[in-house]
């Protein structure tokens, strides 16, 4: 199979939340419900011996139903996802402090020296050639070569960087999609807690609000966990976003600055 087809991306992100079901899984199992259900014993036991005994916020309750660990789950694969597209993009940009195309101060590309000049670009390995960099400065070379434009050039190579901007913003749906899916977990918990609180309202008219209030806990802690990471990734987000807007925006500085304006048409 072609290396440069291949889905290494999908790959990665299929293993990545294969691994953090796994992980998380785990972790609950063997540590945070074990450790919850073991502090939930011990205050029911305090509260019959004390009345006026008031429940504390163990973290082990607030993380220990299903829809946390599935938030957990959810954030642990967009930090792969995420971890992943950064790797790239500090791979990208460490070419900006390659030069290229060497040519010194005041010297001039024309069209007949094009060639010449972009086979030091296709030197380059494989993978180095199918990043922005590489490609804007190819495109430029060639387009100059044939159209002998100089403003022609660099409307191309403008082209060329705000296509990879908005190819690098519709990769990130994925990342979006899951902080927005994270908020609704916490929300199908809250509906979850309250259905179970209800379930028992005959209980509490009892005297028995046991059942209600743990129910009730469900519904609040679901919320209050899924809305803390989803902030938690949103900033990500945009710190991954600000990342790649940047390395578009230095490329093209690059073209114009160390091909583009040394051009000359005939």
């Amino acid at each position: 199979m072609n290396k440069k087809h291949f889905p290494v991306e999908f790959v990665f992100q299929l293993f990545a939340l294969i691994i953090a079901i796994i992980i998380v899984h785990a972790f609950y199992v063997s540590v945070v419900r074990p450790n919850a259900a073991q502090i939930i014993e011990q205050e029911k036991i305090m509260a019959e011996q004390d009345p006026d005994f008031v429940r504390g916020r163990s973290v082990w309750i607030l993380v220990k139903d299903l829809e946390q660990e599935s938030c957990f789950i959810l954030m642990f694969w967009a930090l792969a996802i995420m971890g992943y597209k950064t790797v790239k993009v500090r791979n990208e940009r460490r070419l900006l402090e390659v030069d290229l195309v060497p040519i010194a101060e005041g010297m001039r590309i024309l069209p007949e020296d094009t060639r010449e000049f972009a086979r030091q670009v296709q030197a380059l390995p494989e993978d180095r050639q199918q990043m922005l960099l590489p490609r804007a400065l190819l495109n430029a070379l060639r387009r100059f070569s044939s159209t002998r434009n100089i403003q022609d050039v660099a409307t191309s190579t403008h082209t060329i960087c705000e296509s990879e901007a908005d190819r690098l913003e519709s990769e990130l749906s994925m990342i979006r999609y899951i902080s927005w899916a994270i908020p609704s977990i916490g929300f199908i918990g809250t509906v979850r807690g309250i259905g179970e609180a209800l379930a028992q309202a005959d209980k509490a008219v009892k005297g028995d609000i046991a059942g209600v209030t743990a129910s009730l806990g469900v519904a609040f802690n679901s919320t209050y966990i899924a809305l803390i990471i989803s902030i938690f990734l949103m900033f990500l987000v945009h710190q991954l976003q600000l990342t790649q807007e940047r390395l578009v925006f230095d490329s093209e500085s690059y073209c114009d600055e160390k091909v583009i304006r040394h051009m000359k048409a005939d």
